[in-house]
């Protein structure tokens, strides 16, 4: 059975009830109110490009124009070196200044193309979780074949950086078996392969308790390159990541603790307006007090040590 065919699968149900009125009282550490994980998505020179088979040339950034096939377009190309020449320091730079942990969603190919980045993510305590080998459509691939990728991925991501991933996000959706397969490689802790909640729950895959920490597109800045409902500027981004920390603040003091993830891209928030952002955004939390930074396995190992004292 193809990928195409077997992503129409009904095996995994959809749940729409959630914790629904049972929300956990969540205890995390020092009582903080709020879990806030940054990630960075690093995929520069992973992206779709015609000149290593794809169909098309990747167009998610900031340009207004792209040039047809078969030309090759060195202006997108240079949005993406941005991100792996400069854009990704500032942001570790940043994160440095505060002491801030944080989980790279990180494609091996990219790794491989930059293994200084790889090297600086172990070198200053931050968390490598595979994002596949590169921009792949799992869909479009059979059960054998997303095995395949999904072992690249591990095998590419534990040479350059030193680490084994133990968290999982494809960059598009994932299959009807993904979280099957991650199951039977048995080194993950958890994956993000849903935005469907504001906590970690834990999920049934063959009789095994499998952890899952949603992502999200919300307090994400892939809004600064999309035409509706994006970004207009830094203050916005700033002002959408305060008011969320805000409210999850607030539910965190009645009682109900939460998760908040924001979501960056080097060629995106490294850009030193955006930036600025988010390093406004760490000092408020900072100043309001009561908020965990954490890396995504931090979050998993706490969850997975401790969450049976909360239900």
């Amino acid at each position: 059975m193809s990928g195409d065919e077997a992503n129409t699968d009904v095996t995994r149900p959809r749940d729409l009830i959630g914790y629904g009125r049972r929300v956990p009282r969540v205890v995390w550490p020092d009582d903080a109110k709020v879990a806030v994980n940054f990630v960075i998505n690093y995929e520069e020179g992973s992206e779709h490009y015609e000149r290593l088979g794809d169909r098309s040339t990747d167009r998610m950034a900031e340009l207004n124009w792209y040039l047809p096939s078969p030309h090759r377009d060195f202006a997108m190309e240079a949005v993406y070196e941005y991100g792996s020449r400069a854009g990704i320091w500032r942001l570790l730079n940043i994160f440095g200044d505060y002491s801030v942990p944080v989980t790279f969603f990180a494609t091996g190919m990219a790794l491989e193309r930059n293994r200084e980045v790889a090297a600086a993510i172990g070198e200053l305590g931050h968390e490598p979780c595979s994002h596949g080998y590169r921009w792949s459509e799992p869909w479009h691939m059979s059960r054998e074949e997303e095995a395949e990728q999904i072992q690249r991925a591990i095998e590419s991501i534990r040479e350059t950086t030193g680490t084994r991933p133990v968290g999982w996000y494809w960059r598009y959706s994932s299959t009807p078996w993904t979280r099957q397969l991650l199951v039977d490689d048995g080194g993950f802790l958890y994956d993000s392969e849903t935005y469907n909640d504001d906590l970690p729950y834990f999920t049934d895959v063959s009789g095994h308790r499998h952890l899952v920490i949603p992502y999200t597109q919300t307090y994400n800045d892939t809004r600064f390159a999309v035409a509706e409902g994006g970004f207009g500027s830094p203050t916005d981004f700033y002002d959408y990541m305060r008011r969320g920390l805000d409210e999850l603040h607030r539910e965190g003091e009645a009682g109900f603790p939460k998760m908040m993830t924001v979501g960056l891209h080097a060629r995106l928030a490294g850009q030193a307006a955006r930036a600025n952002a988010v390093r406004e955004f760490i000092e408020y939390a900072l100043d309001k007090g009561d908020v965990w930074f954490a890396r995504r396995d931090a979050i998993a190992n706490w969850w997975i040590d401790h969450s049976a004292d909360w239900s």
